[in-house]
């Protein structure tokens, strides 16, 4: 049986080769990055991770749900923080939900020993893919630090190497296959609330915190260390921007005027700031996802969305579910089975970066909002009373597995019904008191 040669050992290709591994496939991740257990050199850019239904329903099947709920943080709803008056408390539907916060290193390092007692991946650190010979079943690879020595790894290519990835850049090259992306004007960085002088948490664990301030915001999610990961969402350039916050009195006089209350929570925070880098934004559409039976993408690689529906590593990891069964399902045609995985994750790949996009304008804009929590509590509402017929969109998102074209269209035809009932019952208001006055 040929193997599988995977690039990227981040979250979907760790999963990825986990399931392979224990279907009787033999695996060699490569990962241009030193093993993320013993080295954390990439902290600053990794935005916390929130964990819904989807990644949990992947993560039971190879064991590891148990011990990810035991190292993450449940968040049971949205607090808001305005810039003046009281906090705001908007609860994730009904019924205790929650999704889980945790570092990406911790589910990574999760992920990789996972993949190795599987007995059957081997995974090579510090490597960094060079290209690939699809009609040989090849793939180069070079040491990452110095460009030397030169390997070639036998097998059946996936391409799980991120939003920049060195895969796809090869199949672009390639006539008919398409591919964009598109950055959003912001971008982002992190900074650090530590725990408090006993070690506990200085702002409730179990929200995930939001200062939307109208073009740009903050979010904060805690750690079980009794720290928070804060991300800062700024633009690029303009008045309130990562450009003119140019010296630490700049940066300390826009937390002030814009995040008061966070003020005393970041120390050290003119100094801090300087010391994290700024992070980019992008949304990757390509299409074809596969060579053939010879190569295949797979989560950003083929489909980088923003984080702002906390979706990303969900949708990577229901990647890995569909192209594992499509491989069972077709055991003698790679070919096959990578033509199925596109066709059922495409689409909802499509669909869930539309949503991300559309969630960064809710969360920056209008949270903060009465008219939209009214909305939200009617949303809650309509699910008690009729919770077969009305489920909010976020509850489909992230507590069902509902593919996420199908829960975008029904959202969509939820809204409509809405919108005919309140009209009809508007009609018949009118109506009776038209009689009334008769």
């Amino acid at each position: 049986m040929t193997p599988f040669v995977i690039a990227g050992a981040g979250l979907g290709g760790a999963l990825l080769g986990t399931l392979l591994g224990r279907a009787g496939h033999r695996v060699v991740l490569l990962e241009r990055r030193p093993d993320p257990r013993h080295d954390r050199r990439d902290a600053g850019r990794s935005i916390n991770l929130a964990i819904s239904a989807r990644g949990l329903h992947a993560l039971d099947r190879i064991g590891l749900r148990q011990r990810i709920l035991e190292i993450a943080t449940p968040l049971y709803g949205r607090m808001i923080h305005p810039l003046r008056g009281p906090l705001a408390f908007q609860p994730y539907g009904t019924r205790g939900r929650a999704i889980h916060s945790m570092s990406r290193a911790d589910l990574n390092a999760a992920l990789l020993d996972a993949a190795e007692r599987s007995g059957a991946v081997g995974i090579q650190f510090e490597r960094r893919v060079t290209g690939f010979d699809p009609e040989h079943g090849t793939t180069r690879s070079v040491a990452a630090a110095t460009g030397q020595d030169p390997r070639a790894e036998r097998g059946t290519l996936i391409g799980a190497d991120g939003a920049y990835s060195a895969v796809r850049a090869e199949l672009q090259r390639r006539e008919r296959f398409d591919f964009s992306q598109a950055f959003l004007a912001h971008g982002y960085k992190e900074l650090h609330i530590p725990p408090g002088p006993d070690g506990s948490h200085q702002l409730d664990p179990n929200g995930l915190h939001i200062w939307p301030r109208g073009g740009y915001m903050m979010m904060a999610m805690a750690n079980v260390d009794g720290s928070f990961t804060v991300t800062l969402y700024l633009a690029f350039a303009g008045a309130a921007s990562f450009t003119a916050l140019n010296t630490p009195d700049a940066v300390r006089r826009f937390f002030a005027e814009n995040f008061p209350d966070a003020v005393d929570l970041l120390p050290d925070l003119g100094e801090a700031f300087f010391a994290r880098p700024v992070g980019s934004l992008v949304t990757v559409r390509t299409r074809p996802w596969h060579l053939e039976g010879n190569v295949a993408l797979l989560g950003d690689a083929c489909h980088a969305i923003v984080p702002f529906f906390g979706q990303g590593a969900n949708a990577a990891f229901e990647d890995a579910l569909a192209l594992d069964l499509a491989l069972a399902r077709y055991p003698g045609d790679r070919a096959a089975a990578f033509r199925a995985y596109e066709a059922e994750r495409r689409p909802n790949a499509d669909a869930i970066a539309d949503l991300a996009l559309a969630n960064f304008h809710e969360m920056r804009d209008q949270v903060a909002s009465p008219l939209f929590r009214l909305e939200k509590r009617g949303e809650v509402l309509l699910h008690a009373l009729f919770p077969r017929w009305f489920l909010p969109l976020y509850t489909m998102i992230s507590f069902t597995l509902i593919p996420y074209a199908e829960a975008r269209d029904r959202a969509r035809r939820q809204k409509t019904a809405i919108r005919v009932i309140l009209g009809v019952l508007g009609a018949l208001l009118v109506a009776a008191a038209f009689l009334a006055l008769r």
